[in-house]
């Protein structure tokens, strides 16, 4: 007799917020991250994360941008983009529905050093850097960056919120 398999587990629903963070010479903020569980896989991602209890997008998205980069959100912006994804962390897979939003910081990002004291234990292990893109930089890298086409949709954006270092 065989044993019966196990069906894989059904993603874990979860929402989030992501923050595109654009410095005053139209430089991106990306984040160098892994996945503890795989760490010979690195990738480039935006600010932001999942929506605590009760928390709308936006204020998930004001908290993720002071937490994660040092930055007070001033005005949110319009939503630039809704979708869903699906990611391993730790060994769950989550399904994750998120919206992103836009916003311009008063600084030149090169050489601008990030106030990481409000990193949770997740990031800590799990963000190995950081950096500001140039969009030609993020077109030619073959490195993998999330949303894949960012620096098309940074182009197509013409309303950005704004933020300021803390």
């Amino acid at each position: 007799m065989t044993a019966a398999r196990s069906a894989p587990a059904a993603p874990e629903p979860r929402t989030g917020a992501r923050v595109i963070v654009k410095d005053r010479d139209g430089s991106v903020l990306l984040f160098r991250g892994l996945d503890p569980a795989v760490p010979d896989v690195q990738f480039w991602f935006t600010p932001g994360g999942g929506l605590d209890a009760a928390e709308t997008f936006v204020e998930a998205a004001a908290r993720e941008l002071r937490e994660e980069a040092g930055f007070e959100l001033l005005v949110p912006g319009p939503v630039v983009r809704e979708d869903e994804v699906e990611f391993a962390f730790e060994g769950v897979t989550y399904r994750q529905r998120q919206r992103f939003f836009a916003v311009q910081v008063p600084i030149v990002g090169a050489g601008t050093d990030l106030d990481d004291r409000g990193w949770t234990d997740d990031e800590r292990r799990s963000v190995t850097g950081y950096r500001w893109w140039t969009l030609d930089e993020l077109e030619a890298t073959t490195e993998s960056v999330y949303p894949t086409d960012l620096a098309a949709l940074v182009r197509r954006i013409t309303q950005w919120g704004s933020a300021e270092p803390i």
